[in-house]
């Protein structure tokens, strides 16, 4: 049983990293509306993986506990295209994962707000527990110092209480 149930989870970080690598392939999207299509389908594919993992923990493969943290760690590394990457944070605001950035993982963000005074976590949980959207916002690259303007689709994951978001740089 458990060499089945380690095989099944390989599977599952196969078949996720396959999806995710095949909508990647292609160059940047030129357009606005290109980029917000390719954000908001990779946000949905990782949420799909989620709700794999929360399906076999429904089939008592595995506690919550434990497909929590498949569900980060597996959400942690993935990417897709030169930079896209996912975070995660609770629907109280405290963020899951943030590309394994210990200053960030497990700190409450929701009085976290860009130079313009835009409380972006706010935003990512009131868009995701509506159905899901866009936020707009300024954020810090990875590797910049100075914020710049980024626009980011949310989707919640109601079954682990999560907030899942990825984004582009305008």
């Amino acid at each position: 049983m458990k060499t089945m149930s380690t095989t099944v989870l390989a599977g599952l970080v196969i078949a996720a990293a396959l999806c995710v690598s095949a909508v990647a392939q292609g160059e940047q999207p030129a357009t606005a509306a290109a980029q917000d299509n390719l954000v908001q389908s990779q946000v949905e594919t990782a949420v799909s993986m989620l709700k794999a993992i929360h399906a076999k923990q429904q089939r008592g493969v595995m506690t919550l506990e434990k497909a929590k943290q498949l569900g980060a760690d597996l959400l942690r590394e993935l990417r897709y295209g030169t930079d896209g990457y996912f975070w995660a944070d609770t629907t109280e605001g405290v963020n899951v994962v943030l590309l394994g950035r210990k200053d960030t993982e497990g700190r409450n963000r929701l009085e976290d707000k860009d130079p313009k005074g835009t409380f972006y976590v706010k935003e990512f949980l009131a868009k995701a527990k509506a159905g899901g959207g866009f936020v707009e916002y300024l954020f810090v690259k990875l590797g910049q110092t100075a914020p710049g303007p980024k626009r980011s689709y949310v989707l919640l994951f109601e079954p682990f209480g999560w907030v899942v978001g990825s984004g582009y740089y305008r």
